[in-house]
């Protein structure tokens, strides 16, 4: 899963501090320059998580089924993205819950005036970059390792989603030890990082063979499968550049 493991230097305000906020199942890393912009991505936390558990209190199927979900009209914008993220990709709402809670974080940090804002909730992460940010690919027991992907500054919001067979406690059908979405859409990158990871089987043939999963739906820039001592990239990703990985810095879930 990814870990936003190098920092800039500190500027003169004091920026850029790093916090880890936990919310029940809710484990997140929070980045920003300022004290005021990570308040506002632990509140946004609180609310989009609030008003989640009482959709699910009122239809827990939402919360089991792996099948696309048909959204009620008047459901909180929270479930209204995991839904088209889900039935986008054919599956499950749930699978687009971390990228959807890590995106309307940012969204907040951003209209509290933040211009570098980075939320990973377990590996799914969105951010917005005023200056390169180098994130860390932590693919478990694979021999690929230490690979870093530089996100170039930018002043929209973008997301890299992170889904894995042999790391984690999300439910995977497949066996790959990382398998990560570039989208500008961090709900549907979590969800496609769900349906990729599905399809990777062993070996090489598999790697290539699980793009499938994500060519050719509208809003995915690009993925990247890591699975034993193979590693296969597809679209427009980041570039990849040598890292080390710092494990403390990892969200785990």
């Amino acid at each position: 899963m990814p870990d936003p493991m190098k920092e800039p230097a500190k500027e003169p305000d004091g920026g850029p501090i790093k916090e880890h906020f936990q919310l029940r199942e809710t484990i997140v890393t929070i980045a920003a320059d300022r004290q005021a912009h990570i308040e506002a991505a632990k509140e946004a936390i609180r609310t989009h998580r609030a008003a989640l558990e009482t959709f699910i209190l009122s239809d827990p199927y939402f919360q089991l089924t792996l099948e696309p979900y048909e959204c009620p009209e008047n459901a909180p914008e929270v479930v209204k993205r995991m839904v088209k993220a889900g039935n986008t990709m054919g599956i499950g709402p749930m699978s687009a819950v971390a990228g959807t809670i890590s995106a309307l974080a940012v969204e907040a940090m951003v209209d509290a005036g933040a211009r570098y804002a980075i939320v990973d909730n377990g590996g799914d992460i969105a951010l917005i970059n005023d200056r390169p940010v180098v994130v860390g690919i932590y693919a478990g027991q694979s021999s690929v390792k230490n690979l870093g992907l530089v996100f170039e500054p930018r002043d929209s919001i973008t997301g890299v989603c992170t889904s894995a067979g042999t790391v984690g406690p999300s439910i995977s059908f497949g066996i790959a030890d990382a398998a990560a979405v570039f989208s500008d859409d961090v709900s549907l990158a979590d969800a496609a990082a769900t349906a990729l990871g599905n399809e990777v089987g062993t070996g090489k043939e598999s790697v290539e063979a699980s793009f499938k999963a994500v060519k050719g739906i509208p809003g995915i820039k690009g993925a990247l499968v890591i699975q034993g001592e193979y590693i296969g990239v597809w679209g427009q990703i980041p570039g990849i550049t040598r890292a080390r990985i710092r494990y403390e810095h990892i969200t785990k879930a």
